[in-house]
Order: structure tokens, then sequence, then C-alpha cells
């Protein structure tokens, strides 16, 4: 019987500390298995604990079918609220409606719905995307001095972060007519298909004298292409989104020639911060805005500090 009880004691604490927790939030992210998804669900828990909240998470494997089903669980759960990082940005007009019919509040965090105008009870926290592709090509066109041909590296077309970023280049370059776009192609988000795409352009004789990635993974995959081709350390800058610590060291390295931070930590903590405002009952903003930062080499040190 004593045996019994023993066992029984990790079970009967687990069951106390979850009833203490003040509220429930599910969680559906895209992909837990990506490098800046894991920094959203790290920085989701850490707030989470923070203000004695229970939290779930649950990995939609890319699928917006799969995520759908999860986030309407949730809701059959009757969770206190719903927080979703979007598969598909162009796939959450259901969710949108299940989360208000149902009355639960739900954000969207890192990924910024399609849709223009989200209805009351369902906010994002998430960065403009279109000011890290212009303060990425500010940053280039400086460096080229306002001449050259420049590729750009897209990231997952069924993304409107793409596009945004995308656009936000294309914006700055309207000022400097010396610099063209001689290819554009989408590497996924991912840094091997960062580095075929790069091989392929340097195979196929395409003359670049830039490289812009719409994230650190593909800019380093361009990186190590160039650097495999016999071109010196920072001949054909290339400049990356995220300034997570790879992308923060392929910068020490030489190996990019700048970032542009956007912060894990703030999306998830305003993420977790708008939930449990709206869980009370309190005004919010619809659209919460993170800024994004351009990091040079110079000011590497500074942004280390923010994943110690």
């Amino acid at each position: 019987m004593r045996c019994r009880s023993l066992f029984l004691a990790p079970l009967l604490f687990l069951a106390s500390s979850l009833a203490l927790a003040d509220y429930r939030i599910g969680v559906s992210i895209a992909k837990v298995d990506d490098n800046f998804m894991a920094y959203i669900r790290s920085g989701l828990q850490d707030a989470a604990r923070q203000d004695n909240i229970q939290i779930q998470f649950v990995d939609a494997q890319g699928d917006v079918v799969r995520q759908l089903n999860q986030v309407q669980d949730f809701l059959s759960q009757q969770v206190d609220a719903v927080i979703v990082l979007p598969a598909d940005t162009g796939g959450t007009a259901r969710m949108t409606q299940a989360a208000v019919e149902a009355k639960i509040p739900l954000v969207y965090v890192n990924r910024h719905p399609d849709t223009k105008e989200l209805p009351k009870g369902v906010v994002t926290v998430a960065s403009n995307d279109i000011e890290a592709g212009q303060l990425q090509m500010r940053f280039l066109a400086e460096k080229l001095g306002g001449k050259g041909n420049v590729v750009i590296i897209k990231g997952d077309l069924a993304q409107n972060a793409t596009h945004d970023r995308t656009e936000g280049v294309m914006q700055v370059l309207k000022d400097y007519p010396g610099i063209r776009v001689v290819e554009e192609q989408s590497g996924e988000w991912i840094r091997s298909k960062g580095m075929d795409l790069t091989s392929n352009w340097l195979l196929a004789g395409t003359q670049f004298d830039a490289v812009i990635a719409n994230n650190d993974e593909m800019a380093i995959g361009a990186a190590m292409a160039l650097q495999q081709a016999g071109k010196a350390k920072g001949q054909i800058p290339v400049v990356g989104i995220d300034g997570l610590p790879d992308g923060l060291a392929a910068i020490k390295r030489g190996m990019l020639a700048a970032s542009v931070f956007q912060d894990p930590k703030a999306q998830s903590a305003k993420a977790i911060d708008v939930a449990l405002k709206m869980i009370k009952g309190e005004p919010v903003e619809a659209e919460v805005w993170v800024p994004f930062k351009l990091i040079t080499p110079d000011q590497v040190e500074m942004y280390e500090q923010h994943f110690k």
C-alpha cells in the first residue's frame, strides 16, 4: 500500500500544480522543428510560467487542415484562449470563425493572417515584414554604392511574410535605379535550398553583386555556396533576416554582411500578455507590432546577449 501511494504522489502533485494555474491556453505551432518557431515556443513557455498559465503545445507539422483540427480541439476543451502560429496565412479564416463562434480569444503570433481586418476577439502579434525588407535593402544599397545586380532568395510562397519582405526590398529599390534584380526564387526558408539556388545561379553564369534572403537560414546557405565557389568572405555581401544565434555567428565569421533582428521573445511575451488581457476582458489593439532592427557586425555582441 505504501508503494502505491509513493507511485501516485508525483501524479497527484502534477494534478494539483495544474489545478493551481490561473488559466489554460492552447498553442498550435506551424512546425515545432523550425529554428525560429522553436524560440517562439520557448518564449511562450517562459511568459506563461511567469503569469501562472497552463500552456499546451501541439505541432501542426505544416498542415493547415491539421492545425484547424487542433484549434477546434482546443475550443471544444474550452480553454481560456488559443494562440496560433499559422502554417498557412491564407488558411486561417475557419480558425478565426470557430474562435469567434466559441467566444474564446484567439491570438495569431509571428505571422499575420492574410485577412486585412480581424473580428473582435482575434488579435495578431507580429513584426511588420515590409520593414524588414526595407532595412535589408537600404543597407545593401549603401554598401553597393547604389549600383549592381542582386538576387533574392524568397521564403515559402504560401506565407505573406515572404511577399511582404520582398515587397519591402522592391519599395527601396525604386529609389535606386542603378540596382537591378536579376534572379528571385523560393528557397522555402531552408538553408540547403538557399545553397542550391545560389550554386545554380553561379553555375549558370549569372552575374550578381549581392544576395538578399528572406531569412538567415537561406542566407547562410547562399554564403556557403559562394565559399564553395571560391568567393572570398564578403566579396558578394549576403543579408538575411531573424538574427538568431546561427545568423549572429555567421555575421561574426564574415559569412553574412548583416541581418535584421526579429525578436521571438518579445513576440511571445506580447502574445501571452494580449491573450491574458482578452481573457480578463481588458481592451487590446487588433494588431500588436514588434519592431525589426538592423544588425551590423559591430552590433553582434549586443544581440548575442539576448539569447543568454
